[in-house]
């Protein structure tokens, strides 16, 4: 072929699609019941908004954006992340106004140029959710608890939930500096990318995947005691609604997430059925992003879950998703007759909310019932002459093979019944 998708892109086909449609309304039914409101936001945005947000030293903004100048000689970036997007439309349109805190969650496809993996691509989908407006550790708990039971309710078991404080403005910087001394010792031995985190900001130093970084990171010094009273308060707070939740964590010095905008609470869920690349979904709570982008102090906290993954995770655990397939009524024809008639009843079959199909080419009979078993149809409705001549349908039960003769008039509500029944 001449054209292909695009590397690291890929089409989502019918014979998959099926999944996706469940897996949204599943997210989207445990996010109502949260109380989170849906939120789009524009695949587009100024770089600034991800330059500010996310930092301009982090891997996203350096590497990994797409980036082009507009026919106005703006520089736009696709949606790499979705909070700072999510920050900016709150700042812009005054969702505060009403009162706090706002729960917002959103469905998007993110852009990320980076190695494509398994379960990682350029183009990938992610489920997140944010609470803003209050710096209650109680709201860490809960927007952390959403995917969490969404993964139970799933039926996963292999999950691990690492949990972690990465201090704020006020404790911070005396932990960088400690960082800064201990890695200096070894800057010959640090990988490329990390020499440059090391002047930009050595926190990120332990997020590196680099063996030999990872190594270094063992002996590093955690960041418990130099944590300030308020984060360290903060911290035993998350904890403790969780303990309430019964949700179990491990605590992890190391999460630190790979984004500048996090404060005090830093998490990680890891399935054991990916391997090296194990992450499902982090998060955290990002207290001074509002005022990065511009705004006035807002506290906000939140995660973000790749759909793809997840899907991954759901398949090597061997979770069938229920699927609603195939259509409820296939309506054939029989000879050169019926045509009007089919297609009618078709549109009141539709109209009434059966899910209904039929062959617009109105080939012989025989691959009209090849056609209804492909569709996965529970009924077919025949109309030839004769049945049309009485005011009657053949309806065949495509499991048994049973049929029986209906009349025209109430048909749609007869089959509704069967339907229903079965």
């Amino acid at each position: 072929m001449k054209y292909r998708a695009v590397r690291g892109m890929h089409d989502i086909l019918p014979e998959e699609s099926w999944k996706w449609q469940y897996l949204e309304e599943k997210i989207r039914t445990f996010a109502h019941r949260y109380g989170f409101r849906e939120i789009r936001t524009p695949m587009l945005e100024y770089t600034e908004v991800f330059q500010r947000g996310v930092g301009e030293g982090t891997d996203i903004v350096e590497k990994e954006m797409y980036t082009f100048l507009d026919r106005g000689g703006r520089s736009l970036s696709l949606r790499p992340e979705g909070t700072a997007a999510v920050v900016r439309a709150y700042l812009e349109h005054n969702l505060g106004a009403s009162g706090t805190p706002v729960k917002l969650y959103y469905i998007a496809p993110l852009f990320r140029y980076d190695r494509p993996q398994r379960g990682r691509y350029r183009q990938h989908h992610q489920f997140g959710a944010e609470i803003l407006g209050t710096p209650d550790p109680a709201a860490d708990a809960e927007v952390l608890s959403l995917p969490i039971r969404l993964m139970q309710d799933l039926g996963l078991r292999e999950v691990e939930v690492h949990l972690n404080s990465v201090g704020d403005a006020a404790c911070r910087p005396r932990y960088i500096a400690a960082l800064r001394e201990y890695f200096g010792r070894y800057l010959d031995e640090l990988c490329p990318d990390c020499r440059r985190r090391y002047d930009v900001n050595p926190l990120r130093i332990l997020d590196c995947k680099e063996e030999r970084c990872h190594r270094l990171t063992r002996e590093a010094p955690t960041i418990f005691p130099y944590l300030c009273q308020e984060c360290r308060n903060h911290f035993e707070g998350v904890q403790e609604h969780l303990d309430w939740l019964g949700i179990r964590y491990t605590i992890d010095p190391f999460i630190v997430r790979g984004l500048d905008y996090y404060t005090r609470t830093a998490a990680e869920v890891y399935s054991g059925k990916l391997g090296a690349q194990n992450a499902m979904f982090g998060g955290g709570r990002y207290d001074g992003l509002a005022s990065q982008l511009g705004g006035p102090p807002v506290p906000g906290v939140g995660f973000g879950m790749g759909i793809e993954r997840l899907l991954l995770v759901l398949e090597e655990e061997g979770i069938a998703l229920p699927r609603e397939d195939g259509v409820d009524v296939f309506v054939a024809t029989t000879g050169k007759t019926g045509h009007r008639e089919a297609f009618q009843l078709l549109d009141q079959m539709r109209q009434a909310g059966l899910r209904a199909d039929g062959d617009p080419s109105h080939r012989e009979l025989r691959a009209q019932m090849k056609l209804a078993n492909r569709l996965g149809a529970r009924y077919a409705v025949i109309l030839g002459e004769e049945e049309l001549r009485l005011g009657m349908a053949t309806v065949r039960n495509m499991a048994s093979g049973d049929q029986e003769r209906l009349p025209l008039e109430g048909l749609i509500e007869a089959l509704r019944e069967r339907i229903q029944k079965t």
